[in-house]
């Protein structure tokens, strides 16, 4: 709490004062390309301006595409160099996300980073498209169908460069306020126990899990990778033969961010009563360039090659809630996630 008031940097060298340029700075990312959904405004806007003028070509992905060519064009007319590509992404759809995934590989482009960063916040009760409740739906699910149908672009493009992959979800400190048990998986559609303010933590719980397994699963293919080899130039070539019918290696590491308390549009729902907190807590507040900070320090800085499966607050490394840390939750929710996708696509 005193770093987060008085903004002094932390083991990082960066703080809650730090800003997105800050954290970038010196950084090439001219090899790069990234994916940052919701990225026509607030933090999403900043994140895909500062990676653009750190040379990442970027693609903005969002719902609105009017907002997200005028987001490009602002981008553009900063910096005359920047290369950004607009593609229409819904994630409260599957059929949306699939049609972005296929328009994404038409491009032919390589994939390096995924910033998982659109999101709805304190939203009525509504479901999905998809009957999905929607705070569930868009911050999680959509991202967790997202990413699993770009991960193959993500692996292909780590492998034949040699150059890490990252993805990055976006969550918030909202996720140690959620439903009882975490995640209601029996009720995840239950109207008269919905809680606005409950299901959003639900959800941003569900991004720190959904990166965690990942993680997880991503890391145990890349160690099995790495077993192989070892084995092979042994010449033990039957065990490593095994080894690589069993898993496919993944140099990509997944990681959490809580960008802070910024007022964006994504407190619409909420705005009388966001407004009033801030005035009592102004102190912990931060502007757009800052609250974009640890997200682009998360998906560019060199200091962080290899680090997987961690939560970041005010670019350094947080322990998140401890149903955040549960692996068992984790994987449920995988299993979870995977059937709700699976029964979404074949209506």
């Amino acid at each position: 709490m005193f770093r987060l008031i008085t903004g002094i940097p932390g083991p990082s060298g960066f703080g809650s004062a730090s800003t997105a340029e800050q954290v970038t700075q010196g950084i090439d990312a001219s090899n790069l390309t990234a994916i940052v959904t919701g990225g026509a405004s607030g933090i999403g806007f900043e994140t895909a301006r500062v990676l653009a003028l750190r040379k990442a070509h970027v693609v903005i992905a969002a719902r609105n595409v009017e907002a997200a060519n005028e987001a490009r064009q602002n981008i553009v007319k900063e910096n005359g160099t920047a290369r950004v590509d607009v593609l229409k992404l819904d994630l409260c759809s599957i059929k949306s996300i699939k049609a972005f995934a296929d328009d994404f590989y038409a491009l032919g482009l390589p994939l390096n980073i995924l910033i998982n960063n659109a999101g709805v916040m304190f939203c009525p009760y509504q479901l999905s498209q998809d009957g999905i409740e929607m705070q569930f739906a868009t911050n999680h699910l959509g991202h967790f169908y997202l990413t699993n149908l770009l991960l193959d672009k993500m692996k292909h493009t780590a492998n034949s460069t040699g150059i890490e992959g990252r993805i990055v979800n976006l969550s918030s400190v909202a996720h140690v306020h959620t439903y009882r048990g975490g995640i209601r998986f029996d009720r995840i559609n239950d109207k008269d126990s919905y809680s606005d303010k409950k299901a959003y933590g639900q959800s941003k719980l569900a991004n720190i899990l959904h990166a965690n397994e990942l993680s997880r699963r991503l890391q145990l293919k890349w160690d099995l990778k790495h077993v192989a080899l070892l084995l092979l130039i042994l010449h033990l070539k039957y065990v490593s033969n095994f080894c690589y019918g069993q898993e496919e290696g993944a140099n990509i590491t997944v990681n959490s961010v809580h960008p802070g308390l910024i007022m964006t549009n994504l407190m619409r729902h909420s705005a009388l009563l966001m407004r009033v907190l801030q005035a009592f807590t102004f102190i912990l507040w931060k502007n757009v360039p800052q609250g974009a900070a640890t997200t682009c320090y998360v998906a560019l800085h060199p200091s962080l090659q290899g680090v997987t499966g961690k939560y970041f607050l005010d670019c350094n490394e947080f322990p998140p809630s401890k149903l955040a840390r549960d692996k068992a939750l984790a994987k449920r929710l995988w299993d979870f996630s995977d059937k709700l996708v699976n029964a979404a696509a074949q209506n």
